[in-house]
């Protein structure tokens, strides 16, 4: 006889994929905030997204909750073990890129958008467009379970390691003091990993579709 206290298995499987839906938003944002944040110098937006941490942090630890109760289930079935296998390997990713969007807008605090070159600022704009479109792009394969954005994605990853070397070359060229210059491209650092952490979610997204599949 079923365990009446215990919730049904696929009541977990929803549970998470919200989780996981708020996750990707909030990395959405957050990277959205923070580089306006920077070129702008509003100094409140770093406070906002750190304080958002602790979100991040009890979202991250209900999706591990819940799946480890749903890993309980006797009944639960192949695909649904590879679906909460992807959700434990895919939100740490999600972590660590809004935790690297609160370093970029931490840098707003410093008033380094005072010391950007028009060109770098342009640079910036255009890395924080391409992170955005990336982490878009890796939303919508989670929510549709499908795995053909990796090959955009891995384009899209291309031009922000681009990015990210024109502007280490244009604050290098600049005269910028060398403790801006540093802080400048731990920046162009961040915007690349991003890129990176939504390639492979896309990645993975990409197996689950194919063990859905089988």
């Amino acid at each position: 006889m079923a365990d009446a206290s215990r919730p049904a298995p696929h009541t977990d499987i929803r549970q998470i994929d919200g989780k996981m839906f708020q996750l990707f938003a909030l990395v959405v944002e957050a990277l959205a905030a923070a580089t306006d944040a920077l070129l702008s110098g509003d100094r409140h937006v770093a406070a906002v997204l750190s304080g958002r941490d602790e979100l991040v942090d009890n979202v991250y630890n209900d999706v591990e909750r819940l799946v480890n109760r749903a890993v309980a289930f006797e009944t639960r079935n192949q695909k649904d073990l590879r679906f909460l296998l992807a959700a434990l390997r895919v939100v740490p990713e999600l972590e660590r890129s809004h935790e690297l969007a609160e370093h970029i807008a931490r840098r707003a605090a410093y008033g380094l958008g005072a010391e950007l070159t028009p060109r770098a600022r342009g640079l910036i704009d255009r890395m924080g467009k391409v992170g955005m479109t990336m982490w878009r792009k890796a939303a919508d394969s989670w929510y549709d379970k499908e795995g053909t954005v990796v090959e955009e994605l891995a384009q899209r990853d291309e031009e922000m390691d681009e990015l990210q070397t024109v502007l280490v070359s244009e604050v290098a060229a600049s005269g910028a003091p060398a403790s801006v210059a540093m802080e400048l491209a731990l920046v162009a650092r961040f915007y690349e990993r991003l890129g990176d952490h939504a390639v492979n979610v896309a990645r993975m997204v990409s197996t689950l579709h194919d063990d859905l599949a089988e």
